[in-house]
């Protein structure tokens, strides 16, 4: 109980898509869903829209049980849309044993979500250095502890691990570690989705065909 009401009580009663639509047109929807993307990105940046980079990594680890997690997008190009990660963490290891993902963003500001799936590719060792050296110190520190999702229980253990990192920055500032990789989700499908109060939802959804060549289709809400 929560306030006297049951959770489903509690979330029954909760306002839902109270954003702001902007104009979509499906049919005018350009030709490669990346350029959709960067336009509804854009958006969602110039508006205001908190961590608009923010998105849902969902996996699949070896024994076929799903797992899902928030990362911030690096790119996205011709290549797919980029995230880098720690190949010795849980999601590494979901990569690992199936290289497939999907990546979800949810703009509620805006009424919109957008869904990738596809397979997943190691970008280039030049780019996975670029990334990781562009991390803020505090975060280049905490993946050299090479520790991420192992059991925690002493805090002067992470202490420790954080000084000798650190030291070891100041030793090596372009110290980049073997398992930090930039990988592309390189889609087989992209999905618009713009929210409607009345449930007359608008959804476009791309299909790659051969080669780099792309279909897309409208969806019933």
């Amino acid at each position: 109980m929560v306030d006297g009401r049951t959770v489903r009580d509690m979330l029954r009663g909760l306002p839902v898509l109270r954003g702001t639509a902007l104009p979509f047109d499906p049919s005018s929807a350009p030709a490669d869903p990346v350029d959709l993307f960067t336009a509804w990105l854009d958006a969602a940046v110039r508006l205001g829209v908190t961590e608009p980079h923010a998105m849902t990594l969902s996996t699949v680890d070896a024994d076929g049980v799903p797992d899902a997690r928030v990362l911030i997008l690096k790119d996205v190009d011709a290549a797919g849309w980029h995230f880098a990660i720690s190949t010795v963490s849980r999601k590494g290891a979901d990569l690992a044993a199936h290289p497939m993902a999907a990546l979800t963003f949810y703009w509620p500001a805006l009424v919109r979500q957008v869904r990738v799936r596809g397979a997943v590719v190691a970008d280039p060792p030049a780019v996975s250095r670029a990334d990781f050296l562009a991390r803020p110190a505090g975060s280049r520190a905490m993946a050299l502890t090479r520790r991420q999702s192992q059991p925690f229980a002493d805090p002067a253990e992470l202490d420790r691990a954080l000084e000798k990192a650190h030291h070891d920055l100041d030793l090596e500032p372009d110290l980049v570690p073997d398992e930090w990789v930039s990988y592309a989700v390189r889609p087989y499908s992209v999905e618009f989705w713009q929210g409607d109060p009345g449930r007359r939802h608008q959804r476009l959804r791309y299909a790659r065909t051969d080669g780099d060549v792309w279909s897309h289709a409208t969806l019933w809400p």
